[in-house]
């Protein structure tokens, strides 16, 4: 359904309006693949990414998002290539997100889930070793 739904969301201006035509052709885009309405892709997809970013992308395992996190930050820390300004953004960034830890996953079956799919996942939602 993603590639259906981003080839309506690309043709949104960032400061659009909210659409009723849009929403329409979201809705038949995503029931078109099994989903009652957009409302639930967007939960699924947001469930997956949850998921997803507790995946230490190298190894395909999932490790929780503060062991990512924290790995992101000492290979940031131990990069010699990168410029001060961008390292200082980055780890900033990075701090910020290791404060704000994401929602705790409820159902660890889709920890099992998207581990037996992440290479699809990963692709499908531009995730993945970066």
């Amino acid at each position: 359904a993603g590639k259906d739904v981003d080839a309506i969301t690309d043709k949104i201006a960032d400061d659009a309006k909210p659409d009723p035509k849009v929403d329409a052709e979201l809705a038949a885009a995503v029931k078109k693949h099994g989903f009652a309405s957009y409302d639930e892709y967007i939960t699924v997809v947001d469930n997956i990414s949850l998921v997803l970013g507790g995946f230490e992308p190298a190894t395909k395992k999932y490790v929780g998002a503060d062991t990512v996190l924290k790995a992101q930050i000492a290979q940031i820390q131990a990069d010699k290539k990168m410029p001060a300004k961008d390292k200082k953004e980055a780890l900033a960034d990075l701090n910020a997100a290791l404060k704000s830890p994401p929602p705790a996953i409820e159902n660890k079956g889709n920890i099992e889930l998207v581990t037996k799919y992440y290479d699809k996942l990963a692709e499908a939602l531009g995730e993945g070793e970066e």
